[in-house]
């Protein structure tokens, strides 16, 4: 069941402060208050959605295209299409979602260097 009471729900109703990168009808992109990465960005969708799973099968068809298209702008605004990232999504607490609201994480590097992300 959802939590209305997890760190992104606040964090939507702006009861946690936060640094805002894009914010779109469906969902609100903002910094990893602890970066994995030389860019790390996290984006949530703006319902009550748990998982990656929940979401695609719960979600409208125009939140889900907001959402994604979401991710596509901020990769080309901070240049990550020519630079490279990665996403990344972790589903349930068996494999280390550490907040139960569904959101991925984009991260790329301002250098050619490939890097791992320990602790995603």
């Amino acid at each position: 069941m959802y939590n209305p009471n997890n760190v992104f729900a606040k964090i939507l109703r702006q009861e946690l402060h936060f640094k805002k990168v894009k914010e779109g009808k469906h969902y609100l992109a903002f910094h990893d208050l602890f970066p994995k990465a030389d860019i790390h960005i996290l984006i949530i969708p703006k319902g009550a959605y748990m998982t990656y799973h929940d979401f695609m099968m719960n979600a409208s068809q125009e939140e889900r295209l907001d959402f994604f298209q979401g991710i596509v702008d901020i990769v080309k605004e901070h240049q990550l299409d020519q630079l490279g990232y990665k996403l990344h999504n972790n589903n349930l607490e068996a494999v280390n979602q550490t907040v139960p609201h569904f959101h991925m994480h984009i991260l790329g590097w301002r250098t050619a260097n490939k890097h791992m992300c320990p602790g995603l």
